[in-house]
C-alpha cells in the first residue's frame, strides 16, 4: 500500500460511517501495525492516530485477507507503490507498474461481481487502459468493471487537513454512460464531507495527466526559488526577501517559495521522470528536456550545499564530525524517500567525515537501509564506524564541528543553542538548509552561520 491509501481510507470511514471500510494488504507486520492495540501506526501523520481509534472496530478493519476484501466489495480503490523503474526499459524515468498489474488481475481473479476500480496511485497518462484490458480479458461471467481515475493531492505532514478539506477532489471517468453512473456513485461518497462544487469530474486521461502536472508544476516553484538562492548567496541578497517580494504578487502568491537544501519526498521527482518518459516517448524532446532540468536544479541544490560545508570547513572534512539534524524529507512526517540528507550525508561520507544523525520520527533501521542503497558499495559495517544516530539533537552536536539542518522540524528552532555551543569544537558552524535559525542570535552566541540563499557581502 502506498501513503495515500490508508489515511484517504481511514478518513473515508471517519466521515461515512454507514460504509464499511477494509484496508487489505499482503504485508502481515504492517497490518498487524494498523490492528496494534497502542496505535502503533505503519506510517506517522499528524491526526491520523485520532482517526483510526475512532473509526476502528466501528466501520474500518484491516485484514491481509485480500480475495475476501475484493469479493465482499463494491469499490476497490488501488492504492500500490509505483516507483520509479530500476532497470530495464525506461528504467530511471518511467514508473514501474508491476504492482499496479499485480493488484489488478488479483482483483479480476478473484471477483465474482460486477465492481467499480478506482486508480488511487500515481499512475503514468492511459494507465487505465491496460487496466481494462486486464479486467476485461480475466474477468469471470456476470463480472464487469468500471474504472476511475481519482488522485491524490495530499502533502504529507497536513494529509488528514487536506483530506478534511480538500482543495478539490478529481474524479475522472470515461465519458461513456456507464463510466459517468460510476463517477457519480465515487462522488456521493464525498459528498459526505466535501461541497459538491469542489468535486471534479473530468474524463480518465485527463484526471491520470492531472497528478503528474500538479507535482510538476509544485516542484518547479521549488526548483525556481532555489535557483534564485544561489544567485542571491553570490550577490548578497537574502532569499527569503526576494520571496517575500515575489510572493505578494497576486499571480505568483507565496506557496512553495521557501528555498532550501532541495525537495524530496516520494512524489516529485517520479512524477517529473514520469513526465519526461512520456514526453520523450511522445517524441515531444523539448518538453521532456525543460520539465527534466527542474530535476537536474534539484540535485545541483543538493551538491552546491554539501560543497559549500567543505568549503566553508577550510577546505577539508576528513576526520571532523558533522551533526545532520534532521532525516526525513520533511517535517511532521517519517518518510525519508528522496531526503536530502541522504545525499548530503552519502557526500560526507565520501569526504571522509564522521556524522551525527538526529531525526524525531525515522527509525534507525531505515536510515541503515537508506544509507546502504545511496552507498550499494560501501558495506554497512564500513557505514556504522562513520555514521552514528543520536537520540537527541544535543548528543548529536557533542564534539562537533558542524551542524547542519536538513529536516525543518520545530524542535530545532527551541534547541538551547548555548549548551550546543558548549560542547562543540571550535570554531563552531551552524549551517541551515531549511531557513529555520535565528542566525543573528546564533552569531552573537559565537557561532559561524551559513544560511542557505543568503549572501555575505553587504
Amino acid at each position: 500500500m502506498c501513503f495515500s491509501g490508508g489515511p484517504t481510507c481511514a478518513v473515508i470511514a471517519l466521515k461515512c460511517p454507514h460504509i464499511r471500510v477494509t484496508i487489505v494488504d499482503l504485508n502481515q507486520a504492517r497490518i498487524d501495525a494498523w490492528n496494534s492495540p497502542d496505535f502503533n501506526l505503519p506510517i506517522y501523520e499528524p491526526g491520523l492516530e485520532d482517526v483510526v481509534r475512532e473509526a476502528r472496530g466501528r466501520n474500518l478493519f484491516f485484514s491481509t485477507d485480500v480475495d475476501k476484501g475484493i469479493r465482499d466489495a463494491d469499490l476497490i480503490f488501488v492504492s500500490v507503490n509505483t516507483p520509479t523503474k530500476k532497470s530495464g526499459v525506461g528504467a530511471g524515468f518511467a514508473a514501474d507498474l508491476n504492482y499496479v498489474e499485480l493488484a489488478t488481475r488479483r482483483i479480476a481473479a478473484t471477483a465474482t461481481s460486477s465492481k467499480i476500480v478506482v486508480e488511487k496511485s500515481t499512475v503514468p497518462c492511459r494507465t487505465a487502459e491496460s487496466m481494462r484490458t486486464i479486467l476485461d480479458a480475466n474477468s469471470k461471467p456476470n463480472a464487469r468493471f468500471d474504472i476511475l481515475s481519482n488522485p491524490e493531492f495530499l502533502a504529507e505532514g497536513t494529509a488528514i487537513d487536506d483530506l478534511f478539506a480538500p482543495d478539490r477532489v478529481l474524479i475522472g471517468s470515461l465519458q461513456t454512460q456507464e463510466g459517468k453512473e460510476a463517477c457519480a456513485a465515487l462522488s456521493e461518497v464525498y459528498q459526505n464531507w466535501v461541497p459538491k462544487e469542489k468535486i471534479l469530474t473530468v474524463g480518465l486521461w485527463s484526471s491520470e495527466l492531472s497528478k503528474l502536472a500538479a507535482n510538476a508544476m509544485l516542484a518547479q516553484r521549488i526548483s525556481s526559488i532555489n535557483a534564485l538562492s544561489a544567485i542571491c548567496e553570490a550577490t548578497g541578497a537574502n532569499i527569503a526577501e526576494v520571496a517575500h517580494s515575489i510572493g505578494q504578487d497576486s499571480r505568483i502568491g507565496p506557496k512553495f517559495l521557501r528555498a532550501s537544501v532541495g525537495f524530496g519526498g516520494s512524489c516529485f521527482q517520479k512524477d517529473i521522470l514520469n513526465l519526461v518518459y512520456l514526453s520523450e516517448s511522445l517524441n515531444l524532446k523539448e518538453v521532456a528536456e525543460y520539465w527534466k532540468q527542474v530535476v537536474t536544479m534539484n540535485e545541483y541544490q543538493k551538491r552546491r550545499f554539501s560543497k559549500r560545508v567543505v568549503d566553508t570547513l577550510f577546505n577539508t572534512i576528513t576526520g571532523k564530525r558533522i551533526a545532520v539534524l534532521g532525516f526525513a524529507f520533511k517535517a511532521d512526517t517519517g518518510d525519508t524517500r528522496e531526503s536530502a540528507a541522504i545525499t548530503l550525508i552519502r557526500d560526507f561520507q565520501q569526504e571522509r567525515a564522521l556524522v551525527n544523525i538526529y531525526d524525531p520520527q525515522v527509525e534507525s533501521a531505515q536510515i541503515w537501509t537508506d544509507l546502504t542503497e545511496a552507498n550499494p558499495y560501501v558495506p554497512l559495517a564500513t557505514t556504522q564506524r562513520q555514521v552514528f544516530i543520536c537520540s537527541s539533537a544535543l548528543e548529536a552536536c557533542k564534539h562537533a564541528e558542524a551542524v547542519v539542518i536538513a529536516t525543518e522540524w520545530a524542535e530545532f528552532k527551541t534547541i538551547d543553542w548555548e549548551a550546543v555551543y558548549a560542547g562543540m569544537n571550535k570554531p563552531a558552524f551552524v549551517f541551515d538548509g531549511r531557513l529555520l535559525v535565528d542566525a543573528d542570535k546564533l552569531r552573537s552566541i559565537g557561532f559561524n552561520v551559513t544560511v542557505i540563499g543568503r549572501g555575505e557581502r553587504l
